[in-house]
Formats: C-alpha cells, sequence, structure tokens
C-alpha cells in the first residue's frame, strides 16, 4: 500500500475529519479526499465513514491499526538511523484506560517511562469492561482492561486486581434498598456486582450517575449515597474519618490486564515494563 495514502487515513482517523486532517498534514481537503479515494480503491473497499467524527469502518480497523504500526516502527527506525545527531520528533502512545486506574496509579507508570523516547500519551478514558474496544477498533496500541482475552494482533499480559469496598459517609447510609447508589455512568456495572453478590436479591435503589473518578468519590464522602472505592482511598478517607465501610470484611475485586500490540518496539516494550511495575506495587 501507498505509505501516503496509509498515514492520510490515519490523520483523517485520528483527527476526525477531513479537513481536520488536511490542516495536520498542511496539504488540501482536496488532497486528502483523493488519497483516501485511492487507498480504497486499492483495498476494494469503503474504509472510512463519513460522519462526525470520521469513523473506520469494519474493513478499515485493521487498516488503522496497521498505519499506527507503521508509523511507530518508521520513528523507532528514524531515531536509531539518526543515532546521537538526534532531532527527531515526538512519538504519539494512544492508550485506553479505566478511570479509577487513571486515578489511583496509572500516572505513576506514564512518569517512569524513560523521558530519552519522547512520548507524546494520548489518554483516552473508559469502563474496564470497555476499554478493549478502542484496541479492537485499532485506534488504540494499548489498553488497561478487565478483558482477558486478547483482542486480533494484541499480546495480554495480567496485571492484578483493583480492590473495591463499599463506602459512605458516617450517617448516610440507611440501608442498601433505600439509599441513593452512586454509579459512574451507565456501563459501569460494578456496584450492581458487588449488591447482587451481598444480598442474592434484586434491589432497586435511587442511583446518581456521577462521570468522573475524582467527583465520584467526592458525592460519597458528601453524603449523596454509597459507592465502590478503590482500597487505596477508602483506606486513607477511613483514616481521617471521612468514610465508613459499610461490609467490613466484604469487597470486589476486579481483575486488570494490559493489552498491546503484538510487534517488537522499544517504545511499547518500555511503557509495558513501567506499567507492569507500577501496577505490581498498587494491585492485590
Amino acid at each position: 500500500m501507498d505509505a501516503v495514502q496509509l498515514t492520510t487515513f490515519q490523520a483523517v482517523i485520528e483527527e476526525g475529519s477531513f479537513d481536520a486532517a488536511a490542516r495536520a498534514l498542511h496539504v488540501t481537503p482536496s488532497a486528502v479526499s483523493q488519497r483516501i479515494k485511492a487507498l480504497e480503491q486499492a483495498v476494494g473497499q469503503v474504509l472510512v465513514r463519513r460522519a462526525k467524527p470520521a469513523e473506520p469502518t469494519e474493513a478499515g480497523q485493521a487498516l488503522v491499526r496497521l498505519a499506527g504500526q507503521v508509523a511507530l516502527l518508521e520513528r523507532e527506525a528514524l531515531d536509531a538511523a539518526r543515532g546521537a545527531l538526534g532531532g527527531g520528533g515526538r512519538t504519539r502512545a494512544t492508550v485506553v484506560v479505566n478511570a479509577d486506574s487513571l486515578l489511583t496509579w496509572f500516572l505513576t507508570a506514564l512518569a517512569a517511562v524513560p523521558a530519552e523516547l519522547a512520548l507524546s500519551f494520548d489518554l483516552h478514558q473508559e469502563d474496564q469492561d470497555h476499554t478493549a474496544d478502542l484496541l479492537r477498533a485499532g485506534t488504540a496500541m494499548a489498553a488497561v482492561t478487565g478483558q482477558h482475552t486478547p483482542v486480533q494482533g494484541c499480546r495480554v499480559e495480567p496485571l492484578g486486581a483493583m480492590r473495591y469496598r463499599a463506602m459512605a459517609a458516617p450517617g448516610a447510609f440507611a440501608g442498601f434498598d433505600t439509599t441513593p447508589m452512586i454509579v459512574f455512568n451507565r456501563k459501569d456495572r460494578l456496584q450492581h456486582r458487588f449488591l447482587a453478590s451481598l444480598t442474592r436479591r434484586h434491589l432497586d435503589p435511587p442511583i446518581h450517575y456521577v462521570p468522573a473518578a475524582a467527583a465520584f468519590v467526592d458525592a460519597i464522602r458528601l453524603g449523596l449515597g454509597w459507592g465502590l472505592v478503590p482500597e487505596r482511598i477508602a483506606d486513607e478517607d477511613v483514616a481521617a474519618g471521612r468514610l465508613e465501610e459499610l461490609t467490613p470484611g466484604r469487597h470486589l475485586d476486579v481483575p486488570l490486564y494490559w493489552q498491546f500490540w503484538r510487534m517488537e518496539s522499544t517504545m511499547l516494550a518500555a511503557l509495558t515494563e513501567a506499567v507492569k511495575t507500577a501496577a505490581a506495587a498498587a494491585l492485590r
């Protein structure tokens, strides 16, 4: 395949439109359109869904991953060829991570990646049961996920389990059937799973949706309801008197995995090592 067409295709998906891709590549929108049309003709399939934002079709998903892998290998090869001369640009590392990992331990991993790799991190936040979706679509090179089955073209490394404990503000809990339940968003089923394992019966408490990790915990501290809080934060809040545990000895462990492109890459290897080290210190 034509490398320029492949790079243009990647830009359209990353930037979200033909016009934005044209600006990023410093060419005209007409040139972008012609390159995508030529690539689609070469492949024999429609590759881009002309929507807002532009999305890869099912046929295009494999090419998104290929374009990203080619760009990564090209960057590493150029850096190796230039050697001490330097002058290389930064490499974008697109990673999907669940909100609680991002809040508690994942940034520690990114900070440990060697600075000489010159990475620019592009983080996407998603529920741990859905983080692999962007890997499957080809738009992310790695993900912290709850899915242990490898996405096609990816490797899997176990990271450990994040432990959650049921917490509420002192005096704010009146029972699981009446006290509002704090839920991250409509994809979040952690509280429901915990409640089902605890009561063995169907309960339908009121729900507050709070789609931000820090605000989620703040909502519990302020007495809006109860929710599952990562163990490290729960320990700190209990010690400070801000929260109390509702079910001592009963918790929910969520296994996490690191899925990443199956390719030989210095950058991916360094990122993987940093993630595994940080996870080993933070997870069960």
